[in-house]
């Protein structure tokens, strides 16, 4: 039986794996790849010219830290965790079984797609899915957003501070008639376009044109990027019945990172702890460590 078993293999999820390791817990990291979300970077002509601290230089040493150790990771993907005496037991889908004392859960969050045409043909190529991540880099530039909940809100609000001109693509009313809403239709260099939704994305080398409709009206807006904010989904299904989730499903983790589940840590955009940043997600995992640590020094 492992110490400790870390699902997910994100910067939370790395920063965990070399923390226990440097702690000399016997670990193991069970992960699809080495990095999650880093290994997809927004791709723009005019990027390269910015400097812009992010984390991912951190998230990629770490990754080289534990690629070459190979007792330490096992590349599948955990299906199940059920609970045993004394820990846990995690199901992946090579058919394989681990057990171990604790848990962190970093598997991370997905953006929910648009599911239209162009979509995954310019993702990543100036359509992006997080602006939290990318704002800095948008100074006196042309942005759109698309969404209408307190996600979509944030991060035009974000951008608005910082951009040229941002395009707020609102299918529904949402959560508009809110303070954040209000806030984000008085500014000025705002545009809201309620009630439209995205039929197409079109472009070159990358994406330029979003293609939209209304009750048959036909609009094209363009920027230099689109920001698609429809929600995360956080990927906590696998310890659905272990742990306590908020109404999004995302895990409830305390300031120590620990769940309701005694043994079972969580970090990053898992969990109801605002991240959506490599650098706060490297925190995360860092704290998740340190305190299954201890855990693990008096269970």
């Amino acid at each position: 039986m492992y110490d400790l078993i870390v699902l997910g293999g994100g910067p939370a999820g790395l920063t965990a794996t070399v923390y226990a390791l440097r702690k000399r817990l016997n670990v193991l990291l069970i992960t699809r790849d080495l990095g999650g979300k880093t290994n997809y970077r927004l791709q723009l002509p005019f990027v390269e010219h910015h400097l812009v601290i992010s984390g991912e230089e951190t998230v990629s040493r770490f990754a080289n830290e534990v690629g070459y150790l190979e007792f330490a990771r096992v590349f599948t993907k955990a299906d199940r965790v059920e609970r045993l005496p004394g820990g846990y037991r995690v199901h992946t889908q090579d058919g394989k079984a681990h057990e171990a004392r604790a848990l962190i859960v970093a598997t991370g969050a997905l953006g929910r797609l648009l599911n239209v045409p162009g979509e995954r043909d310019f993702m990543m190529r100036g359509l992006c899915y997080s602006a939290v991540s990318y704002a800095p880099l948008f100074v006196d530039r042309d942005t759109a957003v698309i969404g209408d909940t307190a996600l979509a809100l944030r991060s035009t609000a974000e951008l608005a501070r910082i951009a040229r001109r941002v395009t707020l693509i609102a299918p529904t009313p949402g959560e508009l008639d809110t303070p954040l809403g209000r806030r984000v239709l008085a500014a000025g260099n705002v545009e809201v376009l309620q009630g439209f939704q995205v039929e197409r994305v079109l472009g070159d080398q990358y994406a330029r044109t979003l293609a939209l409709s209304r009750n048959g009206e036909r609009r094209e807006v363009h920027a230099d990027a689109f920001f698609v904010e429809l929600e995360l989904v956080a990927q906590s299904d696998l310890v659905a019945q272990l742990v306590d989730r908020d109404e999004r499903g995302r895990i409830r983790v305390d300031s120590r990172n620990r769940t309701s589940a005694p043994g079972i840590f969580a970090a990053g955009d898992v969990t109801d702890v605002f991240a959506e940043q490599v650098l706060i997600a490297i925190g995360e995992g860092a704290k998740a460590a340190l305190a299954a640590y201890e855990y693990l020094l008096t269970a």
